[in-house]
């Protein structure tokens, strides 16, 4: 068809990959980074408020932090490599807003934990799914927890492209069309 850019194939893998991830809406974005920056900046969060995420991840997520002008807080981890639920707890102030959990090593975070504490503390949770495209938890897929959620498709990552390229997935219109824009 000779469309170089946004061709048909993309909302055809913006589909797929949304009802992989049991989401209604799929974003795709130029990298991982991207996807982290872009949704993060989608919560519209006020400057200098504060967001939680693990202490083990790629400089990328603490600089998708950043470069919205939130303040990166760093929470330790658990025996199995992702971030303590125990040690986001006890971070949380009255400036925390959200927590970007970074599913590593092909495991999933204590989710359950992370999601009550984030309905406690009326939490943003933004998940990165890129190590771990495709894992379950307790029958919810990698990707499905977030009110947004970041997947790299860099070529190391478990999902990845011929090159740099990333996905936003949500169930939220209004953050949908926000990325859109």
């Amino acid at each position: 068809h000779g469309i170089m850019v946004m061709g048909p194939e993309i909302q055809k893998f913006e589909k797929k990959i949304a009802k992989f991830c049991k989401r209604k809406y799929a974003i795709s974005v130029g990298s991982g980074t991207d996807a982290l920056v872009l949704a993060i900046k989608s919560l519209n969060l006020n400057k200098n408020d504060e967001v939680i995420t693990t202490s083990l991840s790629w400089i990328a997520t603490a600089n998708a932090i950043s470069i919205n002008g939130l303040k990166p807080v760093f929470a330790d981890i658990d025996n199995d490599l992702n971030v303590s639920h125990k040690s986001i707890a006890s971070l949380i102030s009255k400036k925390t807003k959200a927590i970007v959990v970074v599913n590593y090593t092909g495991k999933i975070a204590n989710m359950d934990e992370i999601i009550t504490i984030c309905k406690k503390f009326n939490l943003y949770l933004v998940e990165d799914g890129s190590q771990s495209f495709g894992s379950t938890y307790k029958g919810r897929i990698n990707g499905s927890f977030g009110i947004v959620s970041a997947i790299s498709h860099n070529p190391m990552k478990v999902f990845s492209a011929f090159g740099e390229a990333g996905t936003i997935l949500t169930n939220n219109l209004n953050i949908k069309k926000r990325l859109e824009m």
